[in-house]
C-alpha cells in the first residue's frame, strides 16, 4: 500500500523550495522502500535547485543519506527488511561493457527504481535528486543502490559516503592512485576537498598542500591532514606549490572547485608526468582552454573523478570500519544537524562557508 511522507521538493528553476506531501509507492520488482535516518545537504542539491543539472522539476532533492531498509520487491535478495543501509547512486549492473571487463566501478547502465514518487497535491511525478531524493521520511530506490554497513555508525556520519565524502577520497585513493611517500595539493577545501585531503593522508602521502580563499577552510583542512595550506588570494597558488615541492609541482593535483581558472591551476602545478584530477562538478556552459603543447609536453595524466571512482560495495563497509576503529574521522564532517524544513537556510550557510556539511536528521 503507497505511504504518504513528508519531503523537500524543489519545484523550479531558482524558486524557493518546500516541504510537502509526497506518495511513495509499494516496492515493485528490484525495488525497496528505505525509512532515512539522515541525509546531507550537498552541493549537488543545489545545482539541482539552480536547473544546472537539468529542468526535469520538480525534483525531490536530497542524496547523502542513510536509513532502514523497510519492505522490498520481489527478486531482491542483497538486502533485506531491517538493513542499515548507505544509499548510492552507482547502482551497478552487472552486464555492460564495464562491468563485463571487471570494472564495475565505471559502469555505463547503473540503474535507478522503475516507479515513479508523485505530489500527493496534483500527483506530478518527481525526479529524485541522482535516483534516491532523501529528502524524505522515506524513499523509493532500485535494490542496488542500497549498501549494507555496521549498523553501530552514527547514521550522520554514514550518510555522507553517500556522495562528497566518497567523492573525495576516492578522488585520492582510487582515481588520482595517491601512493606512499607522495605530494598531493588539493585545490578548494570544501567538503569533498577536506576528504581527499583525509584520502590522501590514508594512503600515504608525505606532504599534503591545501589550496583555498578562505583562511577558515585552510584552518579546517589542515586538522583534516594537510601539512600546508595556501590562500590562493594572497599567494600564487601555483608557484606556491612548486616551491613547497623542490621547484617541481605535486605528483597528484585534486581540483574540488570545478571552475576553469582553478583547473588551469592544478594542470600547471602538477609534476611532469604528475597526475590532475578533477572531481569539482563544473556547469554546463563552461569551456576550458590549454595549450595542446603544454598538453603534450607535460606527460602525466588528465583524470576525472565521479563518485570518487567508488565501487559501494567495496568502499563503503571499508571506510566505515576504518572510522569505527578511529583511523579516519568521518564525523568531522558534520558541522551541524538541521531539520526537514532547514534545508534552504544549509544552502545559505553553504555559500557563507561556515559549514562542511549540514545533516538533515529524522
Amino acid at each position: 500500500m503507497a505511504q504518504q511522507v513528508q519531503g523537500v521538493i524543489a519545484p523550479g528553476k531558482n524558486q524557493p523550495l518546500r516541504v510537502e506531501t509526497i506518495v511513495v509507492p509499494d516496492p515493485g520488482p528490484g525495488e525497496a522502500v528505505v525509512k532515512i535516518q539522515a541525509c546531507g545537504v550537498c552541493h549537488t542539491d543545489l545545482h539541482y535547485k539552480q536547473g544546472g543539472i537539468n529542468d526535469d522539476f520538480p525534483f525531490l532533492l536530497g542524496h547523502e543519506a542513510s536509513g532502514i531498509v523497510e519492505s522490498v520487491g520481489e527478486g531482491v535478495t542483497d538486502v533485506a527488511p531491517g538493513d542499515f543501509v548507505i544509499l548510492n547512486w552507482r547502482a551497478v549492473c552487472g552486464s555492460c561493457r564495464a562491468c563485463l571487463r571487471g570494472r564495475p566501478q565505471y559502469c555505463f547502465n547503473t540503474h535507478n527504481a522503475r516507479q515513479k514518487m508523485t505530489l500527493l497535491d496534483g500527483g506530478a511525478e518527481l525526479s529524485p535528486a541522482l535516483g534516491i531524493g532523501a529528502f524524505a521520511e522515506k524513499t523509493l530506490v532500485a535494490a542496488g543502490q542500497c549498501t549494507k554497513v555496521d549498523p553501530t555508525v552514527s547514521p550522520a556520519v554514514a550518510g555522507l559516503l553517500g556522495c562528497g565524502v566518497m567523492a573525495g577520497i576516492g578522488a585520492a585513493i582510487n582515481t588520482g592512485n595517491v601512493g606512499r611517500g607522495d605530494s598531493v595539493a588539493v585545490i578548494g577545501c570544501g567538503g569533498v576537498g577536506d576528504a581527499a585531503i583525509v584520502g590522501a593522508r590514508l594512503a600515504g602521502a608525505a606532504r599534503i598542500i591545501a589550496v583555498d580563499i578562505d583562511d577558515r577552510k585552510l584552518a579546517t583542512a589542515q586538522a583534516m591532514g594537510a601539512t600546508h595550506t595556501v590562500n590562493s588570494r594572497a599567494q600564487d597558488a601555483v608557484e606556491t606549490i612548486r616551491e613547497l615541492t623542490g621547484g617541481h609541482g605535486a605528483d597528484v593535483v585534486i581540483e574540488a572547485v570545478g571552475h576553469p581558472e582553478t583547473y588551469k591551476q592544478a594542470f600547471y602545478a602538477r609534476d611532469l608526468a604528475g597526475t590532475v584530477v578533477l572531481v569539482g562538478v563544473p556547469t554546463p556552459e563552461m569551456t576550458l582552454e590549454l595549450p595542446l603543447l603544454d598538453v603534450f609536453g607535460r606527460g602525466g595524466a588528465l583524470k576525472s573523478s565521479w563518485y570518487g571512482d567508488c565501487l559501494p560495495s567495496r568502499d563503503f563497509p571499508m571506510l566505515i570500519d576504518l572510522h569505527q576503529q578511529g583511523r579516519i574521522d568521518l564525523g568531522a564532517f558534520v558541522t551541524e544537524t538541521i531539520a526537514l524544513d532547514e534545508v534552504e537556510k544549509a544552502f545559505e550557510r553553504m555559500h557563507e562557508g561556515d559549514v562542511l556539511r549540514s545533516v538533515v536528521v529524522f
